[in-house]
């Protein structure tokens, strides 16, 4: 298969950019309604994937619809030289959904590692970043929890349609 992309990658990718088919044999249903075999488009998204030309395909839970109203970004300010080995612990935790390193923005911002930790109410977010701040002991400078007040609509880039 060629690695550049093609009229079939640009289709699959209008295809599946608001989602999956919610069905039972999501890749039979894209193939069906692109006129190849579901084999070529698992092998089409796979080959993306390598090349970095999609980061990612994963499911994206409605926090709010599932209960989790209580939403709280934790952000950090940790010793960059142990940041990974402290992200990675970090990011093992079970109540926390994602874990990254950013730049701090001095003097305003000193953090550079964020954690979402999700809670049914905000007792249980401030539990978990409590658990993180024994996790991250004196390599911990400061830190901050910033609590959503809003809903915001998750996207990626879209392309028009074929």
């Amino acid at each position: 298969m060629d690695s550049l992309p093609d009229d079939l990658d640009r289709r699959l990718v209008i295809a599946t950019q608001a989602g999956l088919p919610l069905v039972a044999r999501p890749y039979d249903a894209l193939a069906a309604g692109l006129g190849v075999t579901a084999e070529e488009v698992k092998a089409r998204l796979a080959a993306m994937l390598a090349s970095g030309r999609i980061r990612r395909i994963g499911a994206v839970p409605n926090h709010y619809a599932l209960g989790y109203t209580a939403n709280g970004m934790s952000v950090w300010d940790v010793d960059d030289a142990r940041i990974v080995e402290l992200g990675e612990a970090v990011g093992r935790l079970d109540f926390v959904t994602h874990c990254y390193e950013r730049p701090r923005a001095l003097p305003d911002w000193p953090y550079n590692l964020f954690a979402m930790v999700h809670g049914r109410d905000r007792d249980t977010v401030l539990a978990g970043v409590a658990e993180i701040a024994r996790l991250l002991g004196s390599a911990c400078r400061g830190q901050d929890v910033l609590f959503s007040t809003a809903i915001l609509k998750k996207t990626g880039l879209r392309i028009g349609g074929a």
